[in-house]
């Protein structure tokens, strides 16, 4: 199978740079796919659950938050708030934040601090999901 170059970097580090055989993100519209020579683009993605298979078929599953991917002549660049793998994940760390953004959503607040309460909650369900689903320890 072929392989393209991919660099993901998130806010705080270089997540993976290397080449990759296949990538799968989470966009606000479902999963996307990338293989190597995709056609050009640029693509918007949205918090959830990527996958990355490298040049050596080792499968990298991770927490990514939102940000976007620019493919272009078989070389990807994908850039997010972060990155986050299974074992990263603090669990509690993410129940705690789950638990205050659905405190928030309870409150009688502004319209604005709604939004930002929502984004909290499923940033937090959506890191818990990732790590509960490839939790080993369980």
């Amino acid at each position: 199978m072929h392989t393209f170059q991919l660099k993901v970097i998130s806010s705080n580090k270089v997540f993976f740079d290397g080449n990759a055989k296949s990538l799968i993100i989470p966009g606000v519209d479902g999963l996307k796919g990338f293989l190597a020579n995709h056609e050009n683009c640029v693509f918007p993605i949205d918090m959830g659950e990527m996958k990355i298979v490298d040049e050596n078929d080792t499968v990298i599953n991770a927490f990514v938050g939102s940000g976007f991917l620019e493919f272009l002549d078989n070389s990807a660049t994908l850039v997010c708030i972060s990155a986050e793998k299974p074992e990263e994940i603090d669990a509690r760390r993410a129940r705690e934040a789950r638990e205050r953004a659905e405190e928030e959503l309870r409150q009688k607040v502004s319209q604005l601090e709604y939004h930002h309460s929502q984004a909290n909650l499923a940033r937090a369900m959506e890191r818990l999901k990732v790590k509960n689903r490839h939790d080993i320890n369980r």
